[in-house]
């Protein structure tokens, strides 16, 4: 008899396919497989979790910490001696030149436009003019006049800084033989305002005094423009003392004669 190691198939029954005997397995597939128990399991997980738990976002993207430098100043061995000065610098006071007086040019004849200008070209900067007339008209356009008079003579020296007053008249009017200056202010008593303008009188009195000033003629005409009149009558008369009362004038126009 022959003895085999391989266990005996029973016999296949009827319709049915025979059984075929396992296999034998390979000695390492045959080991015992050492299930870990559930603790063991927890605590691997654990392990696991905290070494990939932590936050991978930031990993490889935080800035390097700049290096602190520190600035060391070398202080000197010794006190050292202060050598500014700290007072200001003085100035040299430098005195302006005195102007030297120049003698007077003569201006009579000349526009008074062109004689201003040729007064200022000379060196006099303060310069007036006044109607020549009288009448206190305004010089609004200097071309629109000519000089009649100047208040210093030509040849005399004097200072630039001399204010020159020119007396002058419109271009189609005569110079009057002598200068007439506006009235001065009126004091306590009443000036002769006889043959001034109207203007020249009213600017005389204190602004606060009550003026009328009514037509000589017979046409009753408006006063207007006070520097075109001239004054034939007064009321209070020269030399009365204003006390504050109301003043009358009756005027007509330059080129006509009071009645």
């Amino acid at each position: 008899m022959t003895w085999s190691n391989h266990p005996q198939q029973p016999p296949a029954q009827w319709g049915q396919p025979p059984v075929q005997a396992p296999k034998a397995q390979p000695g390492w597939a045959r080991k015992r497989i050492v299930v870990p128990s559930a603790f063991g399991l927890f605590f691997f997980g654990v392990v696991i979790g905290a070494a990939g738990g932590g936050n991978t976002e930031n990993v490889g993207s935080e800035k390097p910490v700049p290096a602190v430098t520190k600035t060391v100043t070398a202080r000197p061995k010794g006190p050292v001696a202060d050598t500014a000065d700290d007072k200001p610098a003085k100035k040299k006071e430098t005195k302006p030149a005195a102007e030297k007086p120049k003698a007077m040019p003569s201006f009579v004849g000349m526009g008074l436009q062109s004689a201003q200008d040729a007064a200022q070209e000379a060196g006099f900067y303060s310069l007036t003019s006044h109607d020549s007339s009288g009448r206190d008209r305004m010089q609004a356009f200097d071309r629109n006049w000519k000089v009649c008079s100047q208040n210093y003579k030509a040849g005399t020296t004097i200072p630039l800084d001399t204010e020159l007053d020119f007396g002058a008249v419109k271009l189609e009017e005569s110079c009057p033989a002598t200068d007439q200056k506006t009235p001065a202010r009126a004091g306590s008593t009443m000036p002769n305002f006889a043959g001034k303008s109207v203007k020249a009188a009213r600017g005389a009195l204190d602004s606060g005094t009550s003026i009328t000033v009514t037509d000589a003629g017979a046409d009753d005409r408006m006063v207007l423009l006070e520097s075109n009149w001239k004054v034939c009558t007064q009321s209070p008369g020269p030399g009365v003392a204003l006390k504050g009362q109301p003043v009358k004038f009756t005027a007509v126009k330059y080129e006509e004669s009071c009645p």
